[in-house]
């Protein structure tokens, strides 16, 4: 089996370490109009709220890269331009304030233009991700494998990564995505583990699966596609790729890092999965303890609190003592719930004021109110 090398190399955008043993940061992308600044700013700062740490934007002509800086100034995180076909567009983006750039070898151009685009970067010391995808790989590739596959996508970013750092550049991110779970593994599991001189990479790497489709079935697939990779100790920033509010992508990406054990602090919301002895609305009543629980999250994550699980059970035969052993839960019953905190009973609620009595005692518990 492959084995993943020693710690990557290291690279910082905006002041965010990548790589080199620092913990895994999470990245979002805009779907807002770059040129629309205040749009733009508005979903930037939401997706901060959620906890994104980067966050990309698309630069898809010369007025949305003008844009950055605008919206660089008024950014709480680092900005990633994101640049397909005219190298000048980056050159641009990098001059208005952009904080890392993403380039496609694929789509980029010649070497004079990679060049140019790189002379920029170091000037002003901003890391540039070389991100392969598999709808974009360069035809001496495509034609060499027959085809998209694993080791096409490897060896396009070695490639590329090779070539970059014989001009000089060092401060380098890679990525090589596929939609396709099992040859995005086997890409990425190349590119960081093999001996393989012509594939191997031993910068840091951005994960995630690209093109991951609805928010429904594109978690089911970032979550196996990116949990795998993070498991073998592979990713050192990820995007969860999905269709629709960016800010999903990132609320899902934070809890695939908790459930690889790569992230503590803020609340493991556990629930059961219901069966006939149910005799509450435990569907409606997990939703809005959810939601609810999303900003006093976020400030349990800004106050550094230790992380709380909570339990919303349905009935009373495992409720009671799965209730029990959570830092505070509920114990459902026909048509209310049963308040326990540290395996003391404290209250019971009608099944309408199970959500924001549950709520307030986490608040009150974390000194949210106060």
């Amino acid at each position: 089996m492959l084995q993943k090398r020693g710690s990557s190399e290291q690279v910082v955008v905006g002041g965010v370490a990548i790589g080199g043993g620092a913990p895994v940061s999470i990245q979002s992308m805009t779907n807002t109009d770059t040129r629309d600044v205040k749009a733009t700013t508005e979903q930037i700062a939401a997706l901060v709220d959620a906890g994104c740490q980067l966050v990309r934007l698309a630069v898809p002509d010369m007025e949305a890269a003008q844009a950055f800086g605008e919206l660089r100034k008024r950014s709480q995180v680092p900005l990633i331009a994101d640049i397909h076909f005219d190298y000048r567009l980056a050159i641009e983006a990098m001059r208005q304030g952009a904080d890392k750039v993403r380039i496609n070898p694929g789509n980029i151009g010649g070497e004079e233009r990679v060049k140019a685009v790189l002379a920029e970067a170091k000037k002003r010391s901003i890391p540039i991700r070389i991100g392969v995808n598999s709808g974009s790989l360069e035809k001496d590739i495509l034609k060499k494998y027959g085809g998209v596959t694993a080791q096409a996508l490897a060896e396009s970013a070695a490639n590329m990564y090779r070539y970059v750092r014989e001009l000089g550049f060092s401060d380098i991110v890679v990525s090589l995505k596929s939609s396709d779970v099992a040859m995005n593994f086997e890409a990425y599991r190349l590119a960081a583990c093999s001996d393989q001189p012509e594939v191997a990479i031993p910068a840091p790497m951005h994960i995630g699966v690209t093109e991951a489709g609805t928010v429904e079935r594109g978690r089911i697939k970032s979550a196996v596609g990116i949990g795998a990779l993070l498991l073998c100790g592979i990713g050192d920033t990820l995007r969860v790729s999905l269709t629709g509010d960016p800010v999903r992508e990132v609320l899902t990406a934070k809890e695939i890092l908790r459930a690889v054990g790569m992230r503590q602090g803020g609340i493991d919301l556990i629930s059961c999965p219901t069966c006939g002895r149910t005799q509450v609305d435990l569907d409606a009543i997990t939703a809005q303890v959810e939601e609810a629980l999303r900003p006093v999250e976020r400030y349990m994550e800004q106050k550094q609190l230790p992380q709380l699980t909570v339990a919303v059970m349905g009935c009373a035969v495992n409720g009671p003592g799965e209730a029990k052993e959570a830092d505070l839960g509920v114990a459902c019953g026909k048509g209310k719930g049963v308040l326990i905190e540290k395996g003391q009973v404290v209250d019971t609620v009608p099944e309408e004021q199970i959500c924001a009595r549950l709520v307030a005692t986490i608040k009150e518990k974390i000194g949210m109110e106060r």
